[in-house]
């Protein structure tokens, strides 16, 4: 069983935010990642049309254009794993978020990336949901 652990993310989270910044193809933004990020990001670029419809659905009063580039990027990437990898359980594809979302972005955002992918993984995921999402601090 192979999980994309808090590096892949990280890792993954750098090349998405410079690939959204820069506008680059996916082969270019995978250039040099280990697998298992290289395949997290080329993933999210494939699906990138239908995770920001999705993403646009669940958050309130934000179009995902509008989001900062860190939020927008760690949302899409949580979105992808909550799709195609049902080995990693909701809640750590939430709090690793979470977390990415508070240290590469603002405080609020931690709290503002737990709202709209605890929505998320009620229609994504809604076996494996968290009834009650986690605490940020």
């Amino acid at each position: 069983m192979t999980r994309s652990g808090p590096e892949a993310r990280e890792l993954a989270l750098e090349a998405l935010y410079q690939a959204d910044q820069r506008g680059l193809l996916p082969e270019d933004a995978v250039a040099g990642l280990p697998a298992r990020a290289a395949r997290l990001v080329r993933g999210v670029l494939e699906q990138r049309s239908a995770l920001d419809r999705a993403i646009d659905r669940a958050s309130t009063g934000w179009r995902v254009e509008r989001m900062p580039v860190v939020d927008r990027a760690v949302l899409r990437l949580a979105l992808y794993e909550l799709r195609n990898q049902p080995s990693t359980p909701t809640a750590v594809v939430i709090n690793e978020a979470v977390e990415l979302a508070k240290t590469y972005s603002t405080e609020r955002s931690g709290r503002f990336v737990n709202g709209v992918l605890s929505r998320l993984a009620l229609e994504e995921r809604p076996a494996d949901a968290i009834s009650d999402p986690p605490e940020t601090t």
